[in-house]
């Protein structure tokens, strides 16, 4: 069994940051994969950003340069600094891991493993 625990949301201006945590039970580079995705009331699960055992790095559109998706190996944690914020982004934000050397890292039903959630809220 993995255990996946987010941590830093919160609420925050539009414009601000959070940085985002989640710590894993066990070492990082066992999964293929590791993602952050976020779920908005009434919306579907998205995916915000994944980063591979390479390091090879993936982010959605809205988010492509605002968002920065990085691991401490050390510490068996996957962060997510989000800056300038916006309403829009106002979610709960999930980790996510996979085994699977395959997985399209875009579709949430391939990851293996997923955290509580974190929620994040923006005001205008």
């Amino acid at each position: 069994q993995v255990h996946l625990v987010e941590s830093g949301g919160g609420s925050v201006q539009s414009g601000g940051s959070l940085r985002l945590s989640c710590g894993v039970d066990r070492n990082i580079f066992d999964f293929n994969a590791m993602g952050w995705y976020r779920q908005a009331p009434g919306k579907q699960r998205e995916l915000v950003a994944s980063i591979n055992v390479g390091g090879r790095t993936d982010y959605a559109d809205s988010v492509q340069g605002r968002f920065t998706i990085s691991r401490d190996t050390a510490k068996n944690t996957v962060h997510l600094e989000s800056d300038n914020l916006r309403v829009e982004d106002t979610a709960i934000y999930y980790c996510a891991a996979t085994f699977n050397s395959v997985a399209d890292l875009r579709k949430w039903s391939d990851y293996d493993y997923w955290g509580r959630g974190t929620q994040v809220t923006v005001s205008s």
